[in-house]
């Protein structure tokens, strides 16, 4: 397990660069009235890529994770740019996170983080037929990129260092769709 990174300082940000805090004055059907607040991203989305190397080969990485301070294993996944498709930022993506692009991507589906309080969604995207290809990407140090099986899913689970909800449930998305019993209606 690579060793932690060093915390010099934290302190409250009122706006990032990628999240603001808005305010929603709601009344609901029964008159009852509130004010909400939630995160309002200042993107254009995001995608999480399943990368299968083979029929039964997920490609993971262990990426630190600021919010929960420790290394996480989940998908490669990133913020999409300006002017870019999913299936374009999924492809940026694979090549800086785990050095592979792909000739056949297939989203799945939309995920929230918390619909409750926040406007985030992330493409969820299915990248099949691998090659090798690596670009210079933003993280601060490389990735480990894990093979795991997806016939393994289940011991994956067990594991303290896979909470990432996100990346579960893309990985639940993908064998579904893999197996013929998902499809987006």
């Amino acid at each position: 397990m690579p060793k932690l990174p060093i915390i010099h300082a934290t302190r409250d940000v009122s706006d990032s660069r990628f999240l603001q805090v808005e305010q929603l004055d709601l009344e609901f059907s029964n008159g009852v009235r509130r004010t909400y607040e939630r995160l309002k991203g200042s993107g254009l989305g995001a995608v999480i890529i399943v990368p299968m190397l083979d029929d039964d080969t997920v490609l993971l990485v262990r990426e630190y994770g600021g919010g929960v301070g420790r290394y996480e294993l989940g998908l490669p996944k990133g913020r999409l740019d300006q002017d870019e498709t999913a299936e374009q930022g999924a492809e940026r993506e694979l090549k800086e996170e785990i050095g592979y692009g792909a000739h056949k991507l297939k989203i799945l589906h939309n995920l929230s983080l918390s619909p409750s309080y926040m406007t985030h969604m992330a493409h969820v995207v299915l990248a099949q037929d691998l090659y090798p290809e690596k670009l210079a990407g933003d993280e601060p140090e490389e990735l480990e990129v894990v093979p795991w099986k997806m016939s393994e899913l289940h011991t994956l689970l067990g594991r303290d260092d896979v909470t990432e909800g996100r990346s579960i449930a893309a990985l639940f998305m993908a064998r579904e769709y893999l197996a013929g019993r998902f499809q987006r209606t």
